[in-house]
């Protein structure tokens, strides 16, 4: 009598599901933990934009309002405050300034505030030199 020995072809994916989890949970803890600070870019355009209401943001943490100085907690309410009383608000139009070096989560937040109040958002940077 003959034995037959076949050689199973199979694998076991068990092992690989493992792993790859355990790579993904890495990944996501390790993402969160680094902070990556993104210059905003230099602009080439001369195109000037319609200004309702402007927002100066500066690398040093100063910002400004319309040229009057704020913090950034109180712009929302002033935001709000002038959209209310244009009675225009489809056509109001929040204009970032900021510095080169502000980092994007401010303007990120100023971003966030305009799609609250449905109003369009444009971010002027620094002219390139």
């Amino acid at each position: 009598m003959k034995k037959r020995n076949k050689v199973s072809a199979e694998f076991s994916m068990s092992s690989l599901t493992d792993i790859i989890f355990l790579l993904l949970i890495f990944f996501m803890l390790t993402s969160s933990a680094i902070q990556i600070n993104v210059p905003l870019a230099e602009s080439d355009s001369k195109t000037v934009a319609p200004t309702d209401i402007a927002v100066m943001i500066t690398k040093d943490g100063v910002v400004k309002y319309n040229g009057r100085a704020a913090r950034m907690s109180q712009i929302e309410g002033l935001v709000k405050k002038d959209v209310n009383a244009q009675k225009t608000d489809k056509d109001a139009t929040l204009s970032i300034i900021a510095e080169v070096g502000v980092p994007w989560e401010e303007v990120n937040k100023l971003m966030t505030i305009a799609s609250k109040l449905r109003l369009r958002a444009i971010i002027a940077t620094q002219p390139r030199e």
